[in-house]
C-alpha cells in the first residue's frame, strides 16, 4: 500500500476544492472545483460553471481565477484543483505564472501534468479518493456533458 505523503495543509485545501466540485455537481454541472491559496489563506475559489453559465470556458480553474481577481504576481500562489487540468486551464496556469498546483486526481482525465512540470510549475498529485469517485460517478451519469466539456476527446 502506498504511503500518503500529502501535507495536512494540502489535504485541507483540497477538501475545499472538493466542496466546490460537489456544489457544481449538485447544480447539474461538471464536478471540478478549485481554490487558490497564498500564505496559507484562500484568496479565491471556483467551480466548473460551464453548464450553469452556458459558457464553454468557465472551467473550475478559470472560474477560480476570475473570482480571485487581478494580482500583480501569482508565483507564490498554489492552485488546488480536483481534476488534472485540461490544456486551456494548463495554459491559464502557465500564462499567469502560478508557481504550484495540487491536483486531486488524474484517473478520470490525465490532463497535462507533464506539460505543467516542463514549464516549471511544481505539481503535486494527491490521488484523492473522493475526487476520483465523484468524477467517475458524474462521467457514468452524464457522459454527454463530460465529453462536451472536453470537446469530445475520449
Amino acid at each position: 500500500m502506498p504511503v500518503d505523503t500529502t501535507s495536512g495543509e494540502d489535504k485541507k485545501f483540497m477538501r475545499l476544492a472538493y466542496e466546490e466540485a460537489k456544489a457544481g455537481y449538485e447544480e447539474g454541472g461538471v464536478p471540478v472545483g478549485a481554490v487558490m491559496v497564498e500564505n496559507g489563506k484562500v484568496i479565491g475559489r471556483g467551480r466548473n460553471r460551464r453548464v450553469q453559465d452556458d459558457n464553454p470556458v468557465s472551467h473550475g480553474e478559470t472560474d477560480c481565477m476570475k473570482n480571485t481577481g487581478r494580482r500583480p504576481d501569482y508565483s507564490k500562489v498554489t492552485m488546488y484543483t480536483t481534476l488534472s487540468p485540461c490544456m486551456m486551464c494548463t495554459g491559464t496556469i502557465i500564462q499567469f505564472g502560478i508557481g504550484r498546483v495540487v491536483i486531486g486526481e488524474d484517473k478520470n482525465f490525465p490532463g497535462n501534468i507533464g506539460f505543467l512540470r516542463q514549464r516549471g510549475v511544481e505539481v503535486t498529485l494527491v490521488d484523492d479518493q473522493d475526487c476520483i469517485e465523484l468524477m467517475h460517478k458524474f462521467i457514468a451519469e452524464r457522459p454527454d456533458l463530460w465529453y462536451e466539456d472536453i470537446a469530445g476527446n475520449e
